[in-house]
């Protein structure tokens, strides 16, 4: 009987249901469509986010210990500890090696530029050695490049970017960046030829440059001149040695967990430490890192990793606001709807009763015809929100955003229970009904 009077009154009443049907397929629409931004946001943000620039630094454990003091220009490398080239392979072989970006590894010190397209010149320039965009193997991946051109996307670079990327270029020129500032203040432009000696003890070699590019960072670069790491290593006569490693890693928002391991990680039970550990804080990041790259001390650099987190966080919350304002609204379109429904079918109801259908059966009905309409609008609502999220993923990102098929169920029980939600008041209202007063058209 029941499965008659649905058939009855989708026959009957086809306006009404459609119009019921369309509320739903809008707010399922939305609504899939912000779960699948919510589900890959954080991916899609967090690779957006890395224009910030590298969130964690390696240095040597014994450097970074100790208090920074004040040196002579000429003894500033003497005494230091560095990192061993050697060891950087190491950096993509963690749990979360595929995490990592990018990472540049730094090795800074003071020059005196002592000859200018060929005229003799007398100024000390600070020289930052550097990958750019350097092949350096690792097991998993033997073409994997990696440097600045990764990791600092934020780097803006007038001419062209130097070319490190060849290892057996010996006789050509050393390509190098120049520092805005820096070009500025010595006037020094794209394809000048300089010629440098560091400040050292050690037996050094002159380092001949070729400006290809003019760097605007924002930042310390712009006044230093950048140059592929080799060269400054063997000017230095520190061959395999650096100072720091910057890296860029993929982190998801801090939370409860991932402070109290970074205030004390000695009070993690065993349970809290696997699941700290598996999950991809920069805490965790860093700690994997200290462990696999001998004699450095890893710290996050929390300016960048704490806006990271900060703005992902933000950004959820106002899709998760949108979602259950588009919730609400669906919620009251419905109840407005069955309303009216009931004002038309009031004879219909009233009948009903005068037969002898009870209260019950009456509201299972209006249930069940809910239920149908929920369910066909969710279904033609994931469809949708299906093409606008790949619409949204192409206009923000670039690409579209992978809609996870976990959607589908969220999205068609939400459809049904806004709907049961907003069939309720409308069922309450059958109550009151009196089929005498119906009938008689009170």
């Amino acid at each position: 009987m029941l499965l008659r009077m649905l058939l009855q009154s989708w026959k009957h009443g086809l306006r009404r249901k459609f119009l019921a049907i369309f509320t739903i397929f809008l707010a399922a629409g939305l609504v899939s469509a912000l779960l699948a931004v919510s589900i890959d946001i954080g991916d899609k943000m967090a690779k957006e986010l890395k224009s910030y620039g590298a969130n964690i630094l390696i240095e040597p454990a014994a450097q970074a210990a100790l208090p920074q003091v004040d040196q002579e220009r000429e003894n500033l490398l003497l005494g230091q500890d560095f990192l061993d080239e050697k060891e950087l392979p190491n950096i993509k072989d963690i749990f979360w090696g595929n995490n990592i970006v990018g990472f540049a590894p730094q090795l800074n010190a003071p020059f005196e530029l002592i000859s200018h397209n060929g005229q003799t010149a007398q100024q000390d320039i600070s020289v930052l050695g550097t990958f750019f965009d350097y092949p350096i193997g690792i097991p998993d991946d033997p073409d994997y490049h990696t440097g600045q051109k990764i990791i600092s996307p934020y780097w803006q670079v007038e001419g062209k970017w130097a070319d490190d990327s060849d290892k057996s270029a010996v006789n050509t020129p050393t390509q190098a960046l120049v520092g805005r500032q820096l070009a500025a203040n010595a006037n020094i432009h794209i394809g000048d030829r300089l010629q440098l000696i560091p400040f050292t003890d050690k037996p050094t070699a002159l380092l001949n440059v070729v400006v290809s590019g003019i760097l605007s960072s924002g930042g310390n670069e712009e006044n230093q001149l950048i140059v592929p790491l080799q060269a400054v290593q063997n000017s230095l006569n520190l061959h395999g040695k650096v100072q720091s490693v910057r890296v860029s890693a993929l982190t998801v928002p801090e939370n409860d967990l991932s402070r109290k391991a970074r205030e004390n990680l000695e009070a993690l039970d065993a349970e809290e430490y696997d699941r700290w550990y598996c999950t991809a804080y920069v805490s965790s990041i860093a700690h994997q890192l200290e462990e696999a790259v001998s004699g450095a001390v890893v710290r996050p650099i929390w300016q960048v990793a704490a806006s990271e987190g900060v703005v992902i966080e933000k950004i959820q919350l106002l899709l998760a606001v949108v979602t259950l304002a588009a919730l609400l609204a669906s919620a009251m379109g419905i109840a407005s709807l069955m309303t009216s429904n009931i004002i038309e079918r009031s004879k219909e109801i009233g009948l009903m009763k005068a037969l002898g259908a009870d209260q019950t059966e009456i509201n299972l009905l209006f249930y069940s015809e809910a239920t149908l309409s929920a369910i066909l609008g969710g279904l033609l609502g994931c469809l949708a929100g299906w093409g606008l999220a790949g619409v949204i993923g192409d206009a923000l990102f670039g690409q579209p955003l992978s809609f996870a098929w976990i959607v589908v169920p969220c999205v068609l029980f939400l459809s049904v229970l806004i709907a049961l939600i907003g069939t309720w008041f409308p069922a309450h209202r059958i109550a009151k009904l009196y089929p005498i007063e119906v009938l008689y058209g009170r």
